[in-house]
């Protein structure tokens, strides 16, 4: 067995992902828990499956626009908690070829996706609104918790249990190497053994040994002895870790903040509550510089289509990428501590200083003095000079400082200003 060091290599290295959430929830367009917040049930949710026919749906256009953004994974919702599957599976009728669409939405996916050379990864919800042997009544978020309808009804949980197992194993077998497993999620005392998650893990590196796993299944990644189906890496949701992520031991645990670009994660047709390429770029530069990485949420609407203000988020992201995917890309964080001015980022001898404030004269950078090699703008390689002004001398607390000037008044990049710093190697 490949051990987990090795399977995240990659993970590492490519620092930024797009993840998708699609499904029939697109139709209502009031987010992926409008089933659970309103109740809704399966009969009544019955017609968006008639309906669902996503005319415009063109894989290759997303994973264009995901290459473009300097994005070098994907994860798409396979199964959302409404149980519904893009996927052509066997085990269910409730699936996307048997819609309007009639195509399998997993597949053409998979196609595009590998096509640009961008990695393959699935969301899977371990949670299922739909089977008839998940648990309904009393449960903390299914549609039908409160429906006395569902109090006595005759539920075989390991029959849903084989359904589950069952699917994953046709999702690691139909679609070729897949380099993500993106489990959604545990709660409560659905955690775990409940999911009987060493069997589910043990058929996972059987069928697919080097493929990277999140820890929602359950277990303890922090811990110095995890189980099995602790997963990979950490996955904060709408947060940025303080420090990075920790285990027990104080090594360093494989993390991935996802995060959306508004307020939902699947298409929300009133949400306009967008984030700016600056809140994305400073994001993405956030996560690296505590060792972790940026999966960054879009949610196509009802026939296909990201939605155009994501897309034009994405493309001057992309920008900024394709002059300064150095600082991201096989980066980690730096052993120096946060700059008042903004963050560090480090990959070897080069040091990336990501600066968001301008200040007044030159960029100081404690520590550093006699220590830099050369200095670059990165953005366009251009020359920048390592000195110590004549005003700075005479004060002793920045006397192991090295200073820089940027050229102007302001910012050649008011989202991020990249210097590139080459260390003098010891």
């Amino acid at each position: 067995m490949i051990n987990t060091s090795k399977r995240t290599e990659w993970f590492l290295e490519d620092r930024f992902g797009m993840f998708i959430h699609w499904g029939l929830y697109a139709i209502p367009a009031r987010g992926e828990w409008v089933r659970s917040y309103e109740k809704i049930s399966n009969a009544d949710y019955q017609r968006y499956f008639e309906e669902f026919n996503p005319t415009q749906y063109d894989p290759k256009e997303w994973a264009k626009a995901a290459k473009a953004a300097g994005q070098k994974y994907v994860v798409l919702t396979t199964k959302h908690h409404d149980g519904f599957c893009l996927f052509d599976s066997k085990l269910t009728d409730y699936k996307a070829t048997n819609t309007p669409a009639k195509r399998d939405l997993i597949a053409e996916y998979v196609t595009a996706f590998r096509a640009e050379g961008l990695k393959i990864g699935f969301y899977y919800s371990i949670i299922d609104w739909y089977h008839e042997h998940y648990p309904a009544y009393g449960d903390a978020i299914h549609p039908m918790r409160d429906n006395e309808d569902f109090k006595n009804l005759d539920i075989d949980f390991e029959k849903y249990l084989d359904y589950m197992h069952g699917q994953v194993k046709e999702l690691l077998t139909n679609y070729g190497k897949i380099d993500v497993m993106w489990f959604d999620f545990s709660y409560d005392d659905m955690t775990g053994e409940k999911w009987k998650a060493t069997e589910l893990v043990n058929m996972i590196r059987e069928i697919q040994p080097d493929i990277v796993l999140d820890n929602r299944l359950g277990g303890n990644i922090k811990s110095s002895k995890p189980e099995i189906y602790a997963g990979d890496f950490y996955s904060p949701e709408q947060i940025i870790p303080p420090e990075g992520i920790l285990n027990e031991n104080g090594e360093k645990i494989p993390w991935e903040a996802c995060i959306t670009l508004n307020d939902n994660w699947g298409y929300h047709a009133r949400d306009t509550n967008y984030k700016s390429p600056t809140q994305v770029i400073r994001t993405l530069v956030e996560c690296v510089s505590k060792n972790g990485n940026l999966l960054l949420n879009v949610g196509p609407d009802a026939k296909g289509v990201i939605p155009e203000q994501s897309l034009s988020i994405l493309a001057e992201v992309g920008q900024w990428m394709k002059r300064n995917g150095d600082s991201i890309y096989g980066c980690q964080a730096a052993d120096l501590a946060k700059p008042e001015w903004g963050r560090y980022t480090q990959k070897g001898k080069f040091l990336y200083a990501h600066v968001y404030d301008r200040g007044i004269g030159p960029i100081y950078f404690e520590g550093l003095k006699g220590k830099v090699k050369k200095a670059r703008l990165l953005a366009d390689g251009s020359e920048l000079q390592v000195f110590t002004p004549w005003t700075a001398e005479q004060y002793s607390d920045i006397a192991s400082g090295a200073f820089i000037t940027l050229p102007g008044a302001r910012l050649p990049d008011e989202s991020d200003t990249v210097i590139e710093l080459e260390l003098i190697e010891k």
